[in-house]
């Protein structure tokens, strides 16, 4: 008898879904505010055609750095609990390649959009954008692609030829685009 009623329940359940699908909707939620979509809509491409405004210099950087990321990846970026994010220039074909902003990230504005969605571990999207281009500055910097006195916004960040730019392929497989 219990199964009995479970099974009505269930067909009676799927009805009303069906009748909700059938008008387009299932009387939840709401459509998301426009505002509530440009909040998710974050990402940054490889030529950095949506980089926000702001600027920052390699000396603030060094900064923000210091109070921010040093904690996990050391002093430099030479490496902590976090990833290490300095050196290995010309490693990525030796037997025990070296993974690092400077050897194997290859586009600039997307090392600006990884930090501010998942850096400071601990909170991200915390830093503003100054401090964003700042500390990308200071990492690029540290990996001698960009000056001391460097002051980075959207098209200079834009402009950095990363060492590993050219360096991945597309995807051979045909079910992938």
């Amino acid at each position: 008898m219990a199964i009995r009623r479970l099974e009505i329940a269930a067909a009676l359940a799927l009805a009303l879904a069906g009748s909700a699908q059938a008008e387009g909707r299932y009387g939840l939620g709401r459509p998301a505010s426009e505002a509530e979509i440009a909040a998710w809509n974050i990402d940054i491409d490889r030529d950095g055609k949506k980089l926000p405004p702001g600027s920052g210099s390699v000396a603030h950087g060094r900064e923000v750095f210091a109070a921010q990321c040093a904690s996990c990846h050391g002093e430099r970026g030479e490496r902590g609990l976090g990833d290490r994010l300095v050196g290995g220039q010309g490693t990525l074909t030796s037997a025990k390649p070296v993974k690092t902003v400077g050897s194997y990230w290859p586009y600039a504005p997307t090392l600006f959009d990884y930090v501010h969605r998942a850096m400071p571990m601990n909170a991200p999207q915390s830093l503003g954008n100054d401090d964003l281009y700042a500390v990308v500055g200071y990492l690029l910097n540290l990996n001698g692609l960009v000056a001391d006195d460097a002051v980075l916004d959207a098209q200079s960040l834009s402009a950095v030829q990363m060492p590993n730019r050219d360096g991945f392929v597309p995807d051979p497989r045909p079910d992938v685009r």
